[in-house]
């Protein structure tokens, strides 16, 4: 079974990371190199480097979704979100701030900086989390959502992977952000 995390970037990807290495899966982060691949449509580069590792998360995985459900039957996915589009925006504003224009950005959502484009950016959040959950709507053992500000955390994570037991170590919120 494989895992991918489908939620964009800026919506807990490197928590949703930790807790896969914490249930011991070889997991695959951020590449830009096959995030490139994908914008040239070109997804054989990436299933081969998928065919190497258990779990995914942030670019150019939640792109996907589909192309995976398809090529790797069985897999399971893990929608993460924020409590709110506006919050995910402004998380994704204090990233740029830090990081620069980046390719990445541009290749996902266009700009290579989100700041003067809120209503785009907004805009793709809800279509994606929408299109996403819309897929999996007659699979929905295929598909968890969950948000860590709601307080979701290893109980449901367990429950959807089918654990009857929770990892003994404190959830790993990762990159916690201050913003309101």
């Amino acid at each position: 079974m494989k895992l991918f995390g489908v939620g964009l970037n800026k919506t807990g990807t490197k928590t949703l990371g930790e807790c896969f290495k914490t249930f011991g899966f070889n997991n695959k982060s951020f590449d830009l190199e096959l995030l490139q691949s994908f914008s040239r449509g070109d997804f054989q580069e990436i299933y081969r480097t998928c065919d190497h590792f258990d779990s995914f998360e942030d670019w150019p995985w939640p792109l996907l979704y589909r192309e995976f459900d398809l090529h790797y039957p069985g897999s399971k996915f893990i929608l993460t979100q924020r409590k709110d589009p506006e919050t995910w925006f402004a998380s994704l504003c204090k990233h740029a701030d830090m990081t620069g224009p980046t390719e990445a950005r541009k290749i996902a959502y266009g700009f290579e900086m989100p700041h003067n484009h809120k209503s785009h950016h907004i805009d793709i959040y809800r279509k994606h989390n929408a299109d996403v959950i819309h897929y999996f709507k007659d699979t929905p053992e295929k598909l968890l959502v969950v948000s860590w500000e709601r307080g979701d955390g290893w109980a449901e994570l367990c429950k959807f992977l089918g654990y009857d037991k929770m990892p003994d170590t404190p959830f790993p919120h990762k990159n916690k952000s201050q913003v309101a």
